[in-house]
């Protein structure tokens, strides 16, 4: 905040005032928040897959948690426990493939937790969660192999997902499962579009835990963001009409302006 403008001095109070009031408000008032339809399709992929006697193929992306684990990859491994506690409940099999070694433990116990919390624990099995390869290209290889294998009836593709995006997606879309994904990565998002049934773009990604877990810290954090984003976006219309028109009638008042966004 040292070298921080006059505006922003003011803005970033008033924006985290603004999540720390909806924080408040989720915690003894329930704030809805609008349908992300990619993950209410969750539980008519999972009766697909049960209907069909076929297992569910969980991914998590090429996340790593060499440097600490990424935002993304714990946000789609958030998903990913819901989908295997949701799961629990018909006892369909799920598979996690896993891409980083130092993630497997971390998804081994993730899986164990949402058997136990279902009261499940006997579907636990630590060979559907499997380390393949941490290299790219062999990786897209074998979830795809393993997808043929197990003949999926439905597909989970949440993470970070580059280049062998399609490659998964499309042996999914052959094999005639049913395909949710979610990525921030926006060069992937196309081929998930192209490929698979439902696909949850851009922030929705960010807003998938809050949604599925209704918990009041993070669905009053998303919302305070949303009025943060709504505020900000107000500043900017009226800052740039006001610089506009000041300059137009050749007033001090623009370089006012210009001082106090500067």
């Amino acid at each position: 905040m040292e070298h921080a403008s006059p505006l922003v001095r003011i803005m970033v109070p008033l924006f985290s005032t603004c999540i720390v009031v909806m924080i408040q408000t989720a915690r003894w008032k329930q704030i809805k928040i609008r349908r992300i339809h990619g993950l209410t399709a969750i539980e008519e992929a999972i009766g697909r897959a049960t209907e069909m006697g076929r297992p569910m193929v969980c991914t998590t992306g090429l996340g790593t948690a060499r440097a600490g684990i990424e935002i993304v990859t714990l946000q789609a491994l958030s998903i990913i426990t819901y989908i295997v506690r949701s799961s629990a409940k018909f006892a369909t099999k799920a598979v996690l493939p896993v891409f980083d070694p130092q993630m497997l433990p971390v998804t081994q116990e993730a899986v164990r937790e949402a058997y136990n919390l279902e009261g499940r624990p006997d579907l636990y099995n630590t060979e559907d969660i499997r380390f393949l390869t941490n290299n790219q290209f062999s990786y897209a290889a074998a979830v795809a192999g393993l997808i043929w294998r197990e003949k999926a009836g439905a597909t989970f593709m949440f993470g970070n997902y580059y280049a062998e995006s399609l490659i998964i997606a499309e042996s999914g879309n052959q094999v005639g499962a049913i395909q949710i994904a979610g990525t921030p990565a926006t060069m992937q998002i196309p081929f998930f579009i192209a490929t698979c049934d439902y696909v949850i773009i851009g922030d929705e990604f960010y807003a998938a835990s809050a949604y599925l877990s209704k918990e009041p810290t993070a669905l009053g954090s998303l919302v305070g963001q949303d009025i943060a984003k709504g505020l900000l976006l107000i500043i900017v219309i009226l800052g740039s009409a006001a610089i506009t028109f000041s300059q137009m009638a050749g007033s001090s008042l623009g370089k006012t302006i210009l001082d106090l966004f500067s």
